[in-house]
């Protein structure tokens, strides 16, 4: 709780705008929710993105961007440390997340995905996590092709679970995190 407060007050004190980020997200079976993630990007992000779109030649949502410039001094920091998602563990208190299990997508990007990605929606199977096998073996997905590989790892998962494997990909957190890996 102190962390979450001195992120809180620090975002505060960086940019005017909400502490907090809401997004829709896609969760275990199709169903949507709100996930929650510090703000990281200034508050008028929304009408930068369209000329993010421009520039990046992109007419669908837009994946992450390197180095963007919407990021706020203290977004950089908690993002290289994954710090902008720890208001998610309020959505697994909620139970529409777990700690592992597939990343949540955004609704558009699903819907994107599915028609292009066979099985896409398998990963649905399964409550999205905050971290997964997918997160600590293959860095942060820019592309389509990213997604596919992304969707293996999430395919591994659901078909082999269990306590050994969700001690190895919490300790891998820990060193991805630690490491930096992990925006």
């Amino acid at each position: 709780l102190p962390l979450l407060a001195m992120i809180a007050i620090a975002i505060r004190l960086d940019t005017p705008g909400p502490i907090l980020f809401k997004q829709v997200r896609v969760g275990k079976n199709g169903k949507e929710f709100v996930c929650y993630k510090f703000r990281s990007m200034v508050d008028n992000a929304d009408e930068l993105r369209s000329q993010l779109a421009d520039l990046n030649e992109s007419t669908g949502p837009l994946f992450k961007i390197r180095n963007d410039p919407r990021l706020t001094r203290v977004g950089r920091f908690i993002r290289r440390y994954s710090l902008d998602e720890l208001p998610q563990l309020y959505n697994v208190l909620r139970g529409e997340m777990s700690l592992i299990g597939p990343r949540p997508e955004r609704p558009a990007f699903v819907a994107m995905l599915q028609t292009q990605i066979p099985f896409y929606r398998a990963r649905l199977l399964l409550r999205p996590g905050l971290t997964g096998w997918a997160q600590v073996n293959y860095p942060y997905g820019r592309t389509v092709e990213d997604a596919l590989v992304k969707l293996q790892y999430d395919l591994y998962y659901l078909k082999h679970q269990s306590p050994y494997l969700d001690l190895l990909i919490l300790l891998r957190t820990v060193v991805t995190v630690l490491a930096c890996r992990g925006s």
